[in-house]
């Protein structure tokens, strides 16, 4: 009976391949990466939260765009943190960025699969990455340096979009340019958690 246990991993390898490079900022990086074995995160405490969030903000009238399924990406340099952020979640003071928001209240996550980290990757370097799935919200598009709290009747912060990005800009700025910043706000305090991320599949 080991048998679809086998297909079934390298199926979900071919699903988590095809999300990554559906969600690359730069072309070169579809011949750039090798991925190697995925697991499935089943955590049913997320995925009903999830659908729990959707569910109230659908209620809250938000649009079926609004409430779209996205995927977001963080990346881990060892297998023990990948599989902690699976089992506890992304929680708030997680992140070292806070150009988008402060990140006591709030959580960041790559909107890009091959811009996981402020230094481009090197030849050789391996790591984990989670693939989450992300239902955006309401999204507020600010500016950086815009160290507020959570805006109130938003789910997520993104960065001013710069279609006239030098190609110089660095590696760091297109990070931090292409980070979601998302946070979950009721009563007037910040959730730990917030509930719209759910770890998916780690590769």
């Amino acid at each position: 009976g080991f048998q679809p246990k086998l297909e079934e991993s390298s199926s979900l390898l071919q699903t988590a391949v095809a999300v990554l490079q559906s969600s690359y900022l730069d072309s070169t990086s579809q011949d750039g990466f090798q991925y190697s074995q995925a697991i499935l995160v089943e955590n049913d405490v997320f995925l009903s939260e999830l659908k729990a969030f959707a569910q109230a903000k659908e209620a809250a009238g938000y649009s079926q765009e609004e409430l779209e399924e996205t995927f977001a990406f963080l990346l881990f340099d060892n297998e023990e943190e990948a599989k902690e952020v699976c089992q506890t979640g992304l929680r708030v003071n997680s992140s070292s960025i806070s150009t988008l928001g402060d990140p006591a209240k709030g959580v960041y996550i790559s909107k890009y699969a091959d811009c996981l980290h402020p230094r481009p990757w090197y030849h050789g370097k391996s790591g984990y990455i989670v693939i989450c799935k992300l239902i955006k919200g309401k999204v507020k598009v600010v500016s950086e340096n815009y160290t507020m709290c959570p805006s109130p009747g938003y789910d997520c912060h993104v960065a001013v979009s710069r279609n006239n990005v030098p190609s110089k800009t660095s590696h760091c700025q297109a990070f931090e340019q292409s980070q979601y910043y998302v946070y979950e706000v009721s009563d007037g305090s910040t959730a730990e958690r917030p509930r719209q991320i759910c770890p998916y599949i780690v590769i």
